[in-house]
């Protein structure tokens, strides 16, 4: 069975068994998480497409890691303005394994 959930304004295409790396999750290594925020769920040909959301199914998930991601450059500059500014960003993550897909 295959879903495709809705978090932290990304849209993710799962199925069960996988890991996936989401935005930071509020819950500590070994909690359960459940996502219901789904815009697609089903198998073959049962596949249901939510309005924006489906009612009723929601996908199980256990946080296996806090991270944070790779590390990026932000650069701006105006040109012929002596204008530079240099700054860094990474941006906290969650690391989750999908442990069931429920469907209505």
């Amino acid at each position: 069975m295959i879903a495709v959930v809705k978090t932290g304004g990304k849209q993710y295409k799962i199925s069960e068994g996988d890991v996936i790396e989401v935005e930071k999750l509020d819950g500590n290594i070994g909690e359960t998480i459940s996502l219901d925020k789904v815009l697609i769920c089903g198998e073959g040909d049962s596949i249901k497409v939510g309005t924006p959301y489906l009612d009723g199914c929601t996908v199980a998930c256990e946080v296996t890691e806090q991270l944070r991601g790779k590390k990026i450059i932000v650069f701006k500059k105006h040109r012929r303005k002596n204008y530079r500014r240099k700054n860094g960003h990474r941006q906290s993550l969650t690391r989750l394994k999908i442990t069931g897909i429920t469907a209505p």
